[in-house]
């Protein structure tokens, strides 16, 4: 029996090292700035698709692409709906919990198409839900979503225009 239970537990080492090293390997791929506060603790994750809203706006003679609003609808790792992403920015899950926060930092994208990875705190909360306890947010793995690289001029102030996004949201809740 013991020898059964040496060659279990010799042969489950490498699986659960592989495991921790995958675990360990994805946390590294999220840049340093961009990690919650250390008394902070995983709370879930969703999958977001929608638009980023940009409008043209000038500020004497320079005009710019500005982000105007995010809508996207989120699901769950299963792919069910949980709920959708917008103005605020702002997060609110099918059960009636909101959250709404201010980026604190940035980085790049790895892929240069896409628009930054983000660092969000919490700034208020409303219902009872999933959402209630969320401190901090991660914006990662986007795909898209840039403003255009042109068409905004004086002749097109006020105008608006949608890119198509795709990015993963973690939330964050105290430990």
């Amino acid at each position: 029996m013991l020898k059964t239970i040496r060659r279990f537990a010799s042969a489950s080492l490498p699986l659960a090292a592989g495991f921790l090293f995958s675990l360990s390997a994805n946390a590294q791929q999220v840049p340093k700035e961009l990690q919650p506060p250390a008394n902070e603790q995983l709370l879930l994750q969703v999958h977001a698709k929608g638009d980023q809203i940009y409008t043209c706006k000038g500020d004497g003679a320079q005009f710019n692409w500005t982000v105007k609003a995010p809508e996207a609808q989120l699901t769950d790792k299963s792919g069910k709906p949980f709920g959708k992403h917008f103005a605020g920015p702002s997060w609110e899950a099918y059960d009636g919990s909101r959250v709404t926060g201010k980026a604190v930092a940035n980085a790049p994208s790895p892929d240069a198409d896409s628009i930054p990875w983000l660092l969000v705190t919490v700034v208020s909360h409303s219902g009872e839900g999933v959402l209630a306890r969320v401190t901090s947010i991660q914006r990662i793995n986007t795909k898209r979503g840039k403003a255009p690289a042109s068409g905004c001029d004086a002749a097109h102030a006020g105008q608006e225009e949608r890119a198509a996004y795709t990015a993963d949201y973690v939330f964050f809740a105290p430990k």
